[in-house]
């Protein structure tokens, strides 16, 4: 799967999952201030990229991760591995 194809449906279930809005994500933003993530918002994270992807994700995932961009590079990273 293409980077963009990635980005694309990522940012497509973010929308839906977390009603955020698309104008608020972009690849620097910070992930958990736009998102507003809590410690059980982080499970439905992992729930939504396993369902979409069919990949997991363990809490030591999401050490290094700060921005959206860094998150897509986890998730194709882990796709393309």
């Amino acid at each position: 799967m293409e980077r963009s194809e990635i980005i694309s449906k990522i940012d497509d279930f973010l929308i839906d999952e977390f009603e955020v809005e698309q104008s608020e994500i972009s690849a620097e933003a910070n992930l958990k201030e736009t998102l507003d993530l809590d410690s059980l918002d982080y499970v439905d994270l992992v729930v939504a990229i396993e369902s979409n992807f069919g990949i997991k994700l363990v809490g030591e995932d999401f050490v290094n991760i700060h921005t959206f961009n860094d998150f897509y590079t986890l998730i194709d990273t882990k796709l393309n591995a």
